[in-house]
């Protein structure tokens, strides 16, 4: 799989480096500035759209080393227009003979900014007096930064909308009428206004004799709230309002109060006050959901993952992508079942990239990489005080997915406790956080991958078997180079052309011993392996011919050829057979361990162990 080169990583550090401290203005002042620099074009703004679209207003501006005052224009005429259309547009040359308005500027490159729903908020535009040769590079990069641009334009509206969603119950409080109740020191209503009335979902017919506490959920959070504001009654420190989370009576759907009471001279009785702030609750955690979504894309960028070139024009390989094409489309759900090395992530990018979901967020989880105990929270989410170290409220990767596609990697990795919640989350659509009581519905495409033979860890009562059919919705299986020799020519290339650079060599080509004994190879730990051998032999050549010999080699590398010239058994299963007894040899039969065979050969040991008993191998056989 292509990453790219030191130069593009440092270009994309920097980028991250010059924005993460900042917000606001600030930030997209920064992201232009850098984003021109480092493309090295004169021009660059992030504009909004205005309430019409038919103009356009910067919201910064860079223009041949400095900031200029933001400014508004008209959209007609311009290339603007079809980035209002949502794509990303792009004119390498020739501008103003297309748009006489640019006149003296050559080239253009747009794309459009987005809200959560897919709505245009704007766009990130350069332009140049010089040419802007299309480049995969150029626009990768300058996609990566318009999703920044975008979150961060989102995060900002989202700010604008609760602060002004903040001085309009401010307001309300102020100015106009607000929910009154009179209630006995039991809570039990003794009158209720139509504003209360209205928050709760009652009618006048229920409110006598109604008890205030029992619109309070049965969570251990809002009792002990309660308990702690009808505490601050009795001690008559009810001034500041507390928040408490009620059930509305009529479709017991969470509501959000600012809750004012205080007794009457006689305490037998309490005054109530409230107001409705659950748009200003929802609007709270909606914008915590952008922050954790920001914080994973900035550290997608720093992982620069290369998902738009496949290597490849093997019929395994060209079979593959055709059904990636094909289930892309859809909504199913995608198990992409393949050994250690052969691509599994890439391919589950690939799905999300060519799907309707492709301007939504692609979330991933290694399941192997986290303790069997952080799996439901790193999934789900928990509440504050879910467990012992919950010191907050924590946003699980099904939340940050909304939208959006999750990508479980190594799921037969998951605990069958867990598994259970997986399988109710992906049938109900809805899920809970740890400690918490409270549904949240929930829009996200699953795609899963393992290296394991679920049917077998099935079989072994592993895995469960319900879960294994809602996950296996429509298989794939990554081929694994032993049956993509013919790719290995390309890839060889490929990565010489990725590696020599970096270390300061210049190779034009490989010898055809060294491509022939390559493909003779059955490459157990395939592609990854691929990459070390190379990476390896480009450090070792002094010449521009690379000659990658047995000595660099794993043991076994010309098991093939060997057979080949003895006239001996070249089938798949001899070979491997052949290769795993050399390693084990080496390793005088110590399979576990940093030094063992599993190792070596990059298998899990029990892999290993069923691979030795389906090829009859034991320690007598040598």
């Amino acid at each position: 799989m292509q990453t790219v080169d030191s130069s593009e990583l440092a270009i994309l550090r920097a980028l991250v480096e010059g924005t993460v401290q900042t917000t606001g203005e600030d930030f997209l002042r920064s992201l232009v500035r850098s984003l021109c620099t480092a493309i090295g074009v004169a021009n660059g703004f992030i504009a909004e759209f205005t309430s019409d679209k038919t103009r356009i207003r910067s919201l910064a501006f860079w223009e041949h080393g400095q900031f200029i005052d933001n400014q508004e224009w008209e959209l007609a005429g311009t290339p603007c227009v079809d980035v209002l259309a949502g794509k990303l547009c792009h004119y390498p040359s020739d501008l103003a003979k297309i748009f006489p308005k640019e006149e003296g500027i050559e080239s253009y490159l747009g794309v459009p900014l987005q809200d959560a729903d897919g709505q245009i908020l704007g766009h990130l535009a350069i332009f140049d007096e010089r040419a802007m040769p299309e480049e995969p590079r150029l626009l990768y990069t300058f996609k990566i930064f318009a999703a920044r641009a975008a979150a961060e334009l989102n995060r900002i509206r989202v700010e604008e909308l609760r602060q002004q969603s903040e001085q309009r119950y401010k307001d309300l409080f102020d100015e106009a009428p607000i929910a009154y109740v009179h209630e006995d020191t039991d809570t039990r209503f003794q009158a209720a206004n139509q504003a209360a009335m209205r928050i709760l979902g009652i009618t006048p017919e229920q409110v006598p004799g109604l008890i205030g506490s029992s619109f309070v959920p049965d969570t251990p959070e809002a009792q002990q709230r309660l308990q702690l504001a009808l505490k601050s009654i009795e001690d008559g420190t009810n001034n500041d309002g507390v928040v408490l989370e009620l059930r509305r009576r009529d479709n017991g759907q969470p509501i959000w109060i600012q809750w004012w009471s205080k007794l009457d001279p006689s305490r037998q009785y309490m005054r109530t006050m409230f107001i409705d702030i659950t748009e200003r609750v929802l609007m709270e955690r909606e914008q915590a959901r952008l922050q954790a979504q920001n914080l994973y894309l900035q550290e997608e960028i720093k992982s620069t993952h290369n998902f738009d070139d496949i290597i490849g024009r093997s019929p395994a390989l060209q079979s593959l992508l055709n059904q990636v094409q094909r289930v892309a489309q859809t909504d199913a759900s995608v198990l992409i079942q393949g050994e250690s090395g052969t691509g599994k992530e890439l391919i589950a990018r690939a799905i999300h990239a060519a799907s309707p979901r492709k301007n939504r967020p692609l979330i991933k989880v290694n399941c192997a990489a986290l303790p069997s105990s952080l799996i439901e929270s790193e999934l789900f989410g928990h509440e504050k005080g879910a467990f012992t170290g919950a010191i907050n409220k924590r946003i699980g990767r099904f939340e940050l997915a909304e939208g959006g596609t999750l990508f479980l990697d190594e799921v037969g990795e998951i605990p069958l406790d867990v598994q259970v919640k997986l399988l109710r989350v992906i049938q109900e659509r809805e899920f809970e956080r740890v400690g918490g009581q409270i549904p949240i519905k929930m829009d996200v495409r699953v795609i899963t991958a393992t290296n394991r033979d679920l049917l077998t860890e099935v079989a072994e009562k592993n895995f469960r078997e319900d879960l294994f059919y809602r996950l296996n919705v429509f298989p794939l299986t990554t081929p694994p180079l032993r049956e993509r020799l013919e790719d290995i020519p390309l890839l060889v290339n490929f990565l010489i052309a990725k590696f020599a650079p970096k270390i300061g060599k210049k190779i034009t080509g490989v010898s055809a011993r060294s491509m022939q004994r390559l493909q003779s190879y059955r490459w157990p730990g395939n592609i990854r392996e691929l990459e070390n051998i190379i990476e390896r032999a480009v450090i070792l050549t002094d010449t521009p011919i690379l000659d990658i010999g047995p000595e660099q080699l794993p043991a076994t590398a010309d098991a093939g050829l060997k057979l080949v010239a003895a006239g001996g058994d070249t089938s798949l299963d001899s070979i491997a057979k052949e290769h795993i007894l050399s390693v084990l040899e080496q390793t005088r039969w110590v399979i576990e361990g940093p030094n063992g065979a599993a190792q070596r050969l990059n298998l899990k040991p029990s892999t290993l162990r069923y691979r030795m008993q389906k090829l009859g191998i034991a320690k007598t056989n040598r």
